[in-house]
């Protein structure tokens, strides 16, 4: 408090009133607050008002710690202890006092509520928040919705996903101009200005009074806090240390925000107000404080760049020393000047030094025009200046959130845009300068997209505040400041300039906030109206545009590979998307109607005017030049685009918007030289540029870009072509893809320009160009809705596609005001029409599927369109993939057998204005090319492939679906200015001229050509072969020089004086003199014509002499209906087939011509040719045959060979369908255990010396232990109250059972009494393949020292199984034995039980009676050992150690046995929880327990039991009474014989045994546990009853007692049992609480029957299995009621003879070694001796729940909604934060901080502590934010997949679609069904490691 008085004294008068002491000075500012509140209510308040204001003045000043500190010690200020802090909260403490008028500042709070309209809801969020679109409710595209507002509106069946915000959005629900009222949630539906009460006047009286005070507070702050960042050190640490002393303040006007209507008003007032500015900034006046501050504020203006209009003064000085002159141009001069220059000279240092710089940027003098806009700021408010500062402090996110929280109010919205307008150039510059750019675009975006999506408010700013202009102008600066020369066409005199793609300006896409908000008012009607209407705006905006048009020029590398390929592309190719085409799309989409003319009108003259200024820039005549090429032409896609636009929509005569002929030829020449480009990229020309070259040709292409790049180009050249002369056109086509020299009949040529391994694929590249440009409606006439079909057809014929994918590949047109949204209705129902929907399927172990969509039958046979998927493919593969697919279809559906050629798909009509275009196909140049190849094709001239001969026939075919109607002009037509074709074709038609014959060709060849060589025959050598250029005046045909007449004739037709332009002929670059042999003249005799030829073609391609036959000679009827499905799809036969028919169709005469040339029986063309030919294809044909015998022989063998490890090598993959590799020890023919080493190959038994094991995956598992008693599984919790607690588990009950046994029993004792391993249990599991141990000690070792990074760590004994790459990380010996012997312990021997016993006890008290003795270490042994050292460190340490003394022996072996227990246990579990499939079952097969089973009974018979403690004694003898004193002595006592758990002495038993076991000592140990157990049977039964049954039951079977069959009567021995037990106090403590257990049953005879069978079975069960695997005796199968029973008779526990009695009573099956009532009454005598002390626990240890369901995972939610909601804002319960990635474990429910630090404990993050101690290394975590299931398998992780599935069956993951999921319960249980079978290393592929950092 001394620190506020002291700074109080400081600062102006003081207040009237006494300073009070500090203790009371709370109770004062209430006073106080109330005593001004009443003066001011006064009608004359002007006393009160001075003294509120001195109040303010002392108060707030007191509140500038920085005062001090502005010479730059701000940090010691900062830091300085408690002053400032505390000053500081005690003006907050003051300001709440004085609004709230003496009340509390919480009851002012919600008095304001109260009043608040609240129409919208205008929450603002910042990045990262979850929010919701609709785009059936929006109006607006950016419309976005908070959860809240979204849940509690009606949006069922809308289009609406959920997004993670980027750059923060505020809620539009109640804003009608950005979405529709339907949206609308329940609390902003009401209109609700009516029903609120007005505001009572002296309610926010003090409000008005206090605020302007604490805003210019704040405003004082930021200007003393501002330094201006020097030259070279960026300053972002001074800001934010101001920004952190100013966070109360701003949190404290963002919290009055909060408060609704009532305040924001007032808030408005106070912001808006311009006198309050004026009196209290203007600086003036006797305070040193604030003019200081003013003059800081001067000094920022003036460093911005920016004047302040009264200021010329000061600034009008500086002018003319910067030397203006050189940028003074065009009366631009002035502050702009001093700006220019400065900013130029410093951005080239700083460029310089990156090494950007190589090219010279380019400054432009006279682009800008309006220089006001980018430099005069005057704030008249202080909300003009608080943006001002929050722009200098480059958007600091409270700040932004304060501003953005007053929207709602409808005032502060219009003047707060049109402050953000006015500042709208020097947000940019800042923008353009700051170093944290990607954050300060967020913010600005995040601002302006509240401000322009509503087109009212965007309407009004482009009026009053000239937006447009602004923006187009701030669009220019920018871009200027990157602008390089051209290096295009003319390098040295190029005048053009272009940016500089690797400028950080577009490398970074700095300008996106700029472009999105011009894209974003754009898209506003009456805004893109004034921008199309205003002349001087349009010339601005091309002249921007031609900063794009040739940039990212690539120049193709000839001699060496470029050092560094550059990746500006991406860069240049989001630039023309982004900065061009979005804006001309906004633009289209006001143009569809035809009132809309004058605007196409208005863009098409200035794109021309900027085009021909292009031409004329890079000093453009006719020739394009050589190697270097550009995808970037914006200029030509406007133009084009408004072409388009305009005959389509508008009407317009497509004519009146065309430029002359000279213009279209240069406008066709950069689009034509990408295409071509294209073409050489795809051939590898351009392969030493690197891969970035391929890149771009692809991105060109790709879905995104192709509307605004391909699809236009392709427009334009078609425009071209329909008005240019056909002859010049195709030329030109063939001249730019370098094949003219190859259009020869020669049979050799020369190419100047082409290597020859090129030649092919350009040639190709050239039909397909000339295929797609005349076959492509996408501009020329088809529907929205028909491209959109045509679209969807070609990418689902490329591939089976989802839902989502086919959304982003098909190009929509990017303005979202299209009309083809995705997800739109036409989408959908397009969708359903064309294809069918595949529902995902699941094999276990296969891939997830996702649903696809796949075509319809009906789409393969008539829609697949080959054209269009060329056109669309990225990869060159797909265009493959869509021949299979439909190859594959025409197969299935028996249309045609063998290898069909790309179908010919029928056009749409062209538009009237384009039918130019079809005289290209008639035209002689194209016949001359047509009828070259179809000669070269069947000559067999090299280079030329099927590709050709298609695309041939495909223009043929064209030509004659397009053909001119009128066919008798045609003779007539002939003379015309065409002279130089007559040698060829007589007309221009191609009806016609295919019958027309040609006799001979002259042609040029080199002199080696075989040609020459029989020239004096010329005339008469048919067989030679012929070429297309004739030396010769009239008949020389060139394709170029025909190019260069008619580009001649239509240039002179325009102007004389262009003559001198043209190149002569004979170029250097078309010939290079002296490389090549001389050419000469040789004269070819063809006689053929192009029917001909196509016959011909036909029998070549059939192999067959005279195979074509004039199918009308037999039906007439084919002419008269020419549409016949047999053709439809086919080779090439049908394809000539088809072509020939409809040239018949077309005229008489040319079916004439076909009989005739039919009639004459052909001679074969050249005969050695063909014979070669087709000697060769038989040849192939042979060899092939032979070859493919040959091939299925090997195969069968192979297959034989290696059937076993294929049926294995299956199982890893499915765990269902499995084939039994039998390595246990069943088959009594053979000697001994044969083994095959899978490493070495060798097979033969394991010795003691050369051990051979099982490889085996060791895993701890907790699987048991997730077991619960009810069956139906958990649910996750999604609600606060639903909690899960693991008290019910398995592994709970049987921890507190060991527990309370380790109480009140002597250790190692209880040790012996139970089993473990229900967590962390080792699991052992192999892929049944073996191999010696010392092969696999080398194959680790040759692991080891490989390089190649594993999945998985060798170093802790990892690695995969050498034949089925299976995971595993150890190797189980195999102990030598052979299977005769085992053969003769089965037989069964008639020695009595009794003998039995007293044999069993024998071997068991013989220590290691193994045939190998121990001391002798054996290679076998080391490898036991070192087994059993691997499965006890597979698990942790807290899973092996329960005893109290640490490291007893008895640890050792209750772990050995429970190893045993946990493997049988899991495969029960396996087999479903019951035997009664009997049979192997798939875990048998692969099942190593026999393996297993010898080394943990080596092992366990190193610890003998102390024959004293032997539990064998105890139920096979009766105990002398000695013992019965031993009770009172105070040592701990033994576990009572009934407390034991069966099933572990079973085990213990059979363990202790010397192996291998013999099959009656097996069936004797298990008859005498079964009396024990049948006795616990008994006992719990009698603790369940009530005291009446249990006398009812004790005197029933009293009465039967000496009846001869007592001993097997559950009666008699239930009686027995109660009244042995009568005698302690189990039964006395029948208490209330008791009353609980008793069961409300009615005990039948038949209830109690199926207790204790139930009782019983689960130790039958796992008998049996234990039976099966040492004796390898099948299960039986069986139904459930008979289970106990057909077990209890495999087991030997029921007497042979016992199949007569008809109910079946378990009691049947006991065999009692001593007298069964001497015996249980010495059992219970232990137990009455301990229930004397401990009845109740006593109690509870009887009492045992045997009956465990099967484990599940935790049940899910059907709508994944559910869970995200509840989980994505869940705090964790360690950190008590939100986490950034939270998880829930699907076992346990447990939701945990994935990779979270702030729960990291000793270097493990939670995840994997958690996948610990949960699953003891397995953990199954859902990631909340991603949908996705990612598993921890010990110290790998890998990501599994989703289970839930969106409504088309696909994941989403990481929400990035937002689309509404829905569980798929088939995923789910393959899931569950890998976490029980312990299969995720087996089956998921992708494992890495993680570090612990999960």
């Amino acid at each position: 408090m001394a620190a506020a008085a002291a700074a109080a004294a400081v600062g102006g008068p003081q207040p009237p009133q006494p300073e009070l002491p500090a203790p009371g000075l709370s109770l004062d500012k209430a006073a106080t607050a109330a005593h001004l509140k009443a003066a001011l209510s006064r009608p004359d308040n002007r006393a009160g008002a001075e003294e509120l204001q001195a109040l303010l003045e002392r108060v707030l000043s007191a509140e500038r710690p920085l005062t001090a500190a502005a010479d730059g010690e701000e940090a010691a200020a900062a830091g300085g202890g408690g002053g400032p802090g505390a000053a500081e909260e005690e003006a907050l403490e003051w300001c709440k006092c004085l609004l709230a008028g003496g009340g509390g500042y919480d009851e002012f709070c919600a008095a304001v509520r109260a009043y608040d309209p609240a129409a919208l809801c205008g929450l603002v969020w910042t990045a990262n928040f979850v929010a919701y679109r609709c785009r059936t409710c929006g109006i607006s595209p950016c419309m976005s919705l908070c959860a809240e507002c979204f849940h509690q509106g009606d949006h069922t069946g809308h289009d609406f996903n959920m997004f993670r915000s980027q750059a923060g959005g505020a809620c539009d629900c109640g804003d009608s101009n950005v979405m529709r009222e339907s949206g609308f949630c329940k609390r902003h539906q009401i209109k609700s200005s009516s029903n609120i009460p007005c505001v009572p006047k002296d309610l926010l009286m003090m409000s008005e009074f206090v605020l302007p005070r604490f805003i210019f507070c704040l405003i004082q702050y930021l200007r003393e806090g501002y330094n201006e960042p020097a030259a070279d050190v960026p300053s972002e640490k001074d800001l934010n240390k101001v920004l952190q002393l100013l966070e109360p303040q701003i949190s404290f006007l963002e919290d009055l925000t909060k408060m609704g209507g009532a305040m924001r008003s007032v808030l408005t007032q106070v912001l808006t107000n311009q006198q309050n500015y004026k009196d209290l900034t203007s600086g003036l006046g006797e305070n040193a404080c604030a003019k200081k501050s003013h003059e800081k504020y001067l000094i920022a203006l003036k460093s911005s760049g920016l004047t302040y209009p009264e200021d010329k003064l000061v600034y009008g000085v500086q002018e003319p020393s910067a030397g203006t002159s050189t940028l003074a141009v065009q009366g631009f001069a002035g502050a702009a000047g001093t700006f220019g220059q400065l900013d130029s000279s410093d951005e080239e240092d700083q460029d310089g030094s990156q090494g950007l710089g190589k090219r010279k940027r380019v400054k432009l003098s006279s682009s800008t025009k309006d220089q006001s806009i980018m430099d005069v700021l005057k704030h008249k408010s202080f909300l003009e200046e608080l943006l001002f500062w929050t722009i200098k402090y480059e958007f600091p996110q409270k700040m932004v959130t304060f501003l953005l929280n007053m929207l709602p109010d409808q005032e502060y919205k219009v003047a707060f845009t049109k402050t953000f307008v006015q500042h709208y150039a020097f947000i940019m510059k800042t923008l353009k300068k700051s170093h944290e750019s990607d954050t300060m675009s967020n913010r600005i975006v995040h601002i302006s997209v509240q401000l322009f999506s509503n087109e009212e408010l965007a309407r009004q700013v482009t009026e009053e505040c000239q937006l447009l202009d602004i923006m187009v102008t701030v669009l220019l600066y920018m871009m200027e400041s990157c602008l390089i020369k051209s290096e295009l066409q003319d390098e040295e005199n190029s005048l053009h300039v272009v940016v500089n793609c690797g400028e950080a300006l577009l490398k970074n896409n700095t300008y996106w906030p700029l472009v999105s908000d011009f894209i974003n008012i754009l898209s506003h009607q009456s805004v893109a109206k004034r921008f199309l209407e205003d002349h001087g705006l349009l010339v601005t905006w091309m002249n921007f545009v031609s900063f794009f048009q040739g940039m990212n020029l690539n120049k193709r590398e000839l001699n060496e590979h470029v050092e560094f390929e550059s990746q500006t592309y991406y860069a240049a190719f989001a630039a023309e998307l982004e900065a061009c085409a979005q804006p001309m799309w906004g633009l289209l989409s006001h143009c569809k109607v035809r009132e809309t003319q004058e605007y196409t009108r208005n863009v098409v003259r200035y794109c021309l005017e900027a085009l021909q200024d292009w031409f004329d820039a890079i000093n453009f005549v006719d020739e394009p030049a050589p190697n270097q090429v550009t995808f970037h032409l914006p200029l030509h896609r406007y133009y084009a685009m408004f072409l388009s636009k305009a005959v389509k929509c508008q009407e317009l005569d497509l004519d009146s918007v065309l430029p002359d002929q000279e213009m279209l030829m240069k406008l066709m020449i950069h689009p034509l030289q990408i295409q071509a480009s294209l073409a050489e990229i795809h051939s590898n020309m351009w392969v030493r540029n690197g891969l970035q070259i391929k890149g771009q040709a692809m991105t060109y292409v790709q879905s995104h870009f192709c509307n605004s790049m391909i699809d236009p180009d392709i427009y334009l050249l078609q425009v071209c072509a329909s008005r240019l002369d056909p002859d010049y056109f195709i030329s030109s086509v063939f001249e730019r893809f370098k094949v003219v020299d190859l259009l020869t009949m020669a049979s050799q040529h020369q190419n100047t320009v082409l290597d020859a391994e090129h030649e092919r694929s350009m040639l190709e590249g050239a039909l397909t160009f000339l295929v797609i440009l005349l076959s492509l409606r996408l501009h020329l006439g088809m529907s929205d809705d028909e491209i959109l079909r045509a679209e969807m057809v070609a990418q689902l014929c490329m591939n089976d596609r989802t839902h989502s994918s086919l959304l982003d590949l098909i190009p929509e047109n990017p303005n979202p005001k299209s009309g083809i949204i995705p997800g739109s209705y036409s989408f959908e129902s397009v969708l359903s029409a064309v294809a069918d929907f595949k529902a995902p399927v699941f094999e276990p172990g296969g891939s997830m599927q996702q649903g696809m969509y796949t075509p319809k039958a009906e789409v393969w046979d008539q829609e697949f369109d080959p054209v269009m998927v060329i056109l669309r493919t990225v990869y060159r593969r797909d265009v493959q993939s869509a021949m299979d697919r439909y190859t594959a279809f025409l197969k299935q559906s028996g249309k045609f057998p063998g290898n069909p050629w790309p179908p010919y798909k029928k056009r749409t009509p062209l538009h009237p204005s384009y039918k130019g275009l079809m005289r290209l196909l008639h035209c002689k140049t194209l016949h001359i090319v047509l009828f070259t190849l179809l000669y070269k094709i069947l000559m067999d001239h090299q280079n030329l492939s099927e590709h050709v001969l298609c695309m041939v026939l495909y223009l043929i075919e064209l030509g004659l679906e397009n053909s001119a109607e009128e066919e008798s002009d045609e003779e007539a037509s002939v003379c015309g200015p065409e002279r130089c074709h007559d040698s060829w074709f007589p007309g221009s038609n191609l009806v016609s001229n295919m019958r027309h014959f040609i006799n001979y060709v002259r042609v040029r060849v080199p002199e080696t050509a075989p040609e020459v060589k029989r020239d004096s025959l010329a005339s008469t050598s048919s067989d030679s072969l012929s070429s297309l250029q004739n030396s010769g005046t009239a008949q020389v045909f060139s394709l170029v020089a025909e190019r260069r007449k008619k580009f001649q004739e239509i240039i002179n037709r325009s102007s004389s004086e262009a003559n001198q332009v043209v190149r002569p002929k004979t170029s250097s670059k078309w010939s290079a003199p002296g490389s090549a042999p001389q050419l000469t003249t040789a004269i070819l005799e063809i006689k053929e014509s192009i029917l001909s030829l196509l016959i011909k073609l036909h029998h070549k391609l059939s192999g067959k002499q005279n195979s074509y036959y004039p199918p009308w000679l037999d039906d007439i009827e084919i002419l008269i209906q020419p549409e016949i499905p047999k053709y439809n799809h086919g080779d090439g036969i049908t394809a000539v087939e088809r072509i020939l028919l409809k040239a018949a169709l077309q005229s008489r005469m040319n079916k004439r011509i076909i009989e005739e040339i039919c009639r004459k029986v052909t001679p074969p063309v050249p005969p050695k040719k063909i014979t070669a030919a087709e000697k060769k294809t038989l040849d192939k044909e042979e060899r092939r045959q032979k070859a493919r015998e040959r091939q299925q022989k090997l195969l069968a063998e192979f297959a034989s060979r290696q059937k076993s490890f294929m049926e294995t090598a299956m199982d890893v993959d499915s765990p269902e369908n499995d084939i039994p590799m039998e390595i246990t020890t069943a088959e009594p023919q053979v000697s001994e255990a044969v083994y095959d080493c899978v490493i070495c190959g060798q097979s033969g038994p394991s010795s003691e010396d050369r051990p051979t094991g099982l490889v085996v995956l060791l895993q701890a598992s907790s699987v048991l232990g997730q077991c619960r008693d009810n069956i139906e599984p958990k649910k996750l919790p999604i609600t606060e109250e639903e909690q899960i607690y693991p008290w019910d588990t398995c592994a709970a009950v049987h921890d507190v059972r060991l527990s309370l046994l380790q109480r009140y029993f002597k250790d190692s004792s209880c040790l012996l009494a139970v089993s473990i391993g229900w967590e962390g249990g080792v699991y052992v599991q192999t892929c049944g393949h073996t191999l010696h141990i010392d092969c696999h000690k080398s194959y680790m070792e040759s692991l080891r020292n490989d390089q190649v990074l594993q999945g998985f760590s060798v170093d802790k004994g990892e690695f995969t199984c050498p034949l089925c790459r299976q995971f595993a990380n150890s190797v189980l010996p195999c102990y030598p034995g052979s299977n005769v012997e085992s053969n003769l312990w089965q037989r069964p021997s008639n020695k009595s039980i009794q003998d039995l016993i007293k044999e069993v006890e024998e071997l068991q008290g013989r220590p290691g009676a193994f045939p190998v003795s121990i001391s002798s270490e054996t290679n076998l042994s080391k490898e036991m050992e070192s087994v059993m050292k691997d499965i006890k460190n597979t698990t942790q340490k807290k899973y092996r150690d329960y005893s109290k003394t640490p490291g007893s022996p008895d640890n050792d072996f209750l772990f050995m046995y429970s190893v045993a227990r946990t493997n049988l246990e899991l495969e029960l579990i396996h087999r479903g929880g019951n035997l009664c499939s009997g049979g192997a079952s798939t875990a048998g097969k692969r099942s190593c327990l026999n393996q297993l089973f010898h080394v943990l009974a080596l092992h366990m018979r190193l610890y003998s039991i102390d024959s004293e403690y032997n539990p064998w004694r105890k139920l096979t003898q009766l105990v002398e009474e000695v013992n019965s004193q031993q009770g009172n002595e105070e040592q701990q006592l033994e576990v009572p014989i009934l407390y034991h758990d069966v099933t572990s002495l079973l085990l213990i038993q059979i363990l202790m045994m010397p192996q291998p076991l013999r099959k009656d000592h097996f069936t004797c140990i298990v008859k005498v546990l079964f009396t024990l157990l049948y006795t616990q049977a008994l006992v719990a039964l009698s603790v369940k009853c009530n005291e009446e049954d249990r006398s009812a039951w004790k005197h029933t079977g009293a009465l039967k007692k000496n009846t001869c069959d007592a001993e097997k009567s559950y009666e008699v021995l239930l009686s027995f049992v109660i009244s042995e037990l009568s005698k302690g106090k189990l039964y006395h403590e029948e208490g209330t609480q008791e009353c609980a257990m008793v069961s409300p049953i009615a005990w039948s005879p038949e209830s109690m029957e199926k207790y204790l069978q139930d009782f019983c079975l689960p130790f039958l069960r796992i008998t049996s299995l234990l039976q099966h695997h040492l004796f390898g005796e099948d299960l039986p199968s069986c139904q459930e009621e008979e289970e106990f029973s057909v077990l209890s008779s495999c087991l030997g526990l029921l007497p042979t003879f016992y199949q007569t009695e008809h109910p079946f009573i378990s009691a049947s099956c006991l065999d009692w070694p001593v007298p069964a009532f001497d015996i249980i009454s010495q059992w219970c005598f232990e137990i009455n001796s301990f229930t004397e002390r401990h009845a109740e626990q006593g109690k509870a240890l009887l009492i045992q729940e045997s009956r465990w369901k099967l484990p599940h995972l935790l049940q899910l939610p059907e709508n994944y909604n559910t869970i995200f909601q509840y989980y994505h804002r869940k705090t964790c319960s360690v950190c008590t934060k939100v986490p950034k990635d939270p998880a829930v474990c699907l076992v346990c429910g447990t939701f945990v901080c994935l990779k979270g630090l702030c729960c990291k404990q000793q270097s493990y993050c939670e995840c994997v502590l958690h996948s610990q101690n949960c699953g003891a290394g397995t953990g199954i975590f859902l990631l909340i934010n991603a949908s996705v299931i990612i598993i921890i398998r010990g110290h790998r992780f890998c990501l599994w997949g989703s289970v839930y599935l969106d409504a088309h069956g696909e994941e989403d993951r990481d929400l990035r679609r937002g689309k509404p999921l829905y569980i798929c319960k088939e995923r789910y249980k393959v899931l569950e069904q890998q976490w029980i079978s312990h299969t995720f290393d087996h089956i998921n592929k992708r494992w890495g490691p993680h570090y612990n950092g999960l």
